[in-house]
């Protein structure tokens, strides 16, 4: 792959800072035949679209998209982190959810961010002691070995010409590297590899990872043994020797990918696939849809306040059973099945007034504050094999921690586990039993890939970054197409809410809604906060008329792309 003007004028252009009024001027998705990437970041999305157009199939597609995302979007893409795969087969006969969250060491308890008694949540987050067993090489390798079609050295080759040639900085890269230099500053290597001597690099200018690209070497020839053991290994144990973390070289070589069997749930006539516990993305869309599929969402109309009176009161309830119940399959008894039957939706729907705001009791359950900060990549192949991936590093470029000499961040992902045992407060704390850190568990999470099937073909494949939003964005963009029958890029062009039982309250993005709805959701008795972008959906829809694909890039982030042929 060659870094030509046109990658500089890409990455430049893409990542204007426009008013919101003027980006989602018009929605026409992206359409292709033969083959489709919706990616975050532009340049990413081009290789992996270069991919399908040399005959590769969409896992092949998804995992050099995704190793290019680890150099070009650094505050999610990754080698240090974690997520979900989840892959159908054009013919619907293999549907496979890859498990490559991040664990908990062997040396992990629940009491470890606990300092003189007293939670620490530096230590919980911002610490060494955060960093979970990294899952994304392992992840990407398994979903490759089992379905891929090109040579393993072709997808990762193209991410390491980007980390030893270098691409352009585009002004978001520019403006979310500035924001994390606070973050960066107790490290010397992390400071090294995204600053220019201290001070921040400018859109347009040339990053170079020469150290990433090593690592991405090793991988490229030794695959996971090129992470998680010989030199990579070393260098991840030496930094955490160093600096008071628990992992060490047989934590890493102990890592393991969890095959899982992918939830089902219907809408509407539709097949709804989405990732099992420890993501609670499937479960709590597919119990949402549920409920919804007892209203006629089409008459109500996409932004009037009847709709999004019961939007956010079936999600209110949906959040409330997240809370209880969800969290690691191999660690505890997960419901499941009565989560997603239509019998106990019918109970929850018993329960919503549509006249009036319930309330939420803040004495029961809370969580702690989960990252906005993933990435999700959606890929459909000429034969329409479907993946949909999302992994990250928890925070914005996770810990802040560069390992030196190996060039990639390590997540702070274990922030995901409740703070500790009993401590439960209204600020925001939790500390139930189902998730609190244990050796080899692996932290609740919300990211939701999800695939929709009709009549047995692939209709959609979707998910958004954005913490718990991304449950909320996935499942609103699935009701944008099947109820009120938009494309692809109209879906995820349209406004958006959140409401996660805890704290009690509508987030609603500015802009997007009239005052009138806003003010009779008030006379329903919701409190109501303001944002600014809610999520950054990416996805595909196959047109069952002509069956081209339409892509919807979300342009909540300018550098998001929709690419194929």
């Amino acid at each position: 792959m060659q870094l030509s003007l046109r990658y500089v004028l890409l990455a430049l252009s893409i990542s204007s800072a426009l008013p919101l009024a003027t980006a989602f001027a018009g929605s026409a998705p992206t359409i292709a035949r033969d083959g489709l990437v919706v990616s975050q970041e532009a340049i990413a999305a081009e290789v992996g679209a270069k991919v399908l157009e040399e005959g590769g199939n969409a896992v092949d597609a998804a995992v050099a998209t995704a190793f290019a995302l680890a150099v070009t979007h650094p505050a999610a893409g990754n080698l240090g982190g974690g997520g979900f795969l989840l892959y159908r087969s054009s013919d619907g006969a293999e549907t496979i959810a890859y498990d490559f969250r991040e664990t908990a060491p062997r040396a992990a308890t629940p009491e470890m961010w606990l300092e003189g008694g007293n939670y620490d949540p530096k230590r919980h987050h911002d610490s060494h002691l955060a960093v979970g067993v990294p899952g994304t090489p392992a992840g990407l390798h398994l979903a490759w070995s089992e379905h891929g079609s090109l040579p393993w050295a072709r997808l990762v080759d193209p991410a390491i010409e980007l980390a030893e040639r270098g691409f352009p900085v585009s002004f978001r890269l520019a403006e979310t590297l500035r924001a994390a230099i606070p973050r960066f500053r107790p490290y010397p290597a992390s400071m090294a590899q995204f600053t220019r001597d201290g001070q921040p690099i400018e859109a347009g200018e040339i990053l170079k990872q020469p150290e990433l690209a090593e690592t991405l070497k090793r991988i490229r020839d030794q695959g996971p043994a090129g992470f998680y053991e010989g030199k990579t290994a070393e260098l991840i144990e030496q930094e955490m020797q160093a600096h008071g973390g628990l992992i060490d070289r047989e934590d890493l070589r102990a890592y393991r990918v969890a095959k899982r069997e992918p939830v089902r749930g219907t809408y509407r006539g539709y097949e709804v696939i989405g990732m099992p516990p420890p993501s609670s993305g499937g479960v709590a869309i597919i119990a949402g849809l549920n409920v919804l599929e007892g209203y006629d969402l089409k008459e109500l109309g996409p932004g009037s306040a009847a709709y999004l009176h019961r939007y956010a009161e079936t999600m209110r309830r949906v959040f409330a059973d997240r809370a209880r119940w969800i969290a690691d399959p191999d660690f505890a008894e997960v419901p499941i099945e009565r989560l997603i039957s239509r019998d106990y939706a019918s109970k929850l729907r018993e329960t919503i007034r549509l006249d009036r705001a319930s309330k939420s009791d803040p004495t029961s359950f809370d969580w702690p504050h989960e990252s906005d900060e993933t990435t999700h990549l959606s890929v459909v192949d000429k034969n329409r094999n479907a993946v949909a991936l999302t992994y990250t590093l928890e925070y914005s470029y996770g810990s802040g921690i560069v390992v030196p000499g190996a060039g990639f961040l390590l997540n702070n992902e274990l922030g995901d586990f409740n703070a500790a045992p009993g401590l439960t407060t209204a600020t925001g704390l939790i500390g139930t039993p189902p998730n609190l850190a244990a050796p080899g568990k692996r932290p609740l999470s919300s990211m939701s890939p999800t695939i929709v099937a009709r009549d047995g073909k692939l209709f959609m494949a979707l998910g958004s970054p954005g913490g718990r939003t991304i449950i909320n964005t996935t499942l609103q963009t699935i009701v944008n197409v099947v109820d009120f029958e938009m494309n692809g890029q109209e879906a995820v062009d349209y406004g958006r809410i959140h409401h996660q039982w805890l704290a009690d309250r509508i987030v609603y993005e500015r802009r997007r809604f009239s005052p009138d709805t806003l003010a009779l959701l008030k006379e329903l008795g919701h409190e109501l906060s303001e944002t600014g972008n809610q999520g950054a959906a990416q996805v595909i829809v196959v047109d069952p008329a002509t069956g081209y694909l339409h892509g919807g890039a979300d342009r909540r982030d300018p550098d998001s792309l929709a690419a194929g042929n």
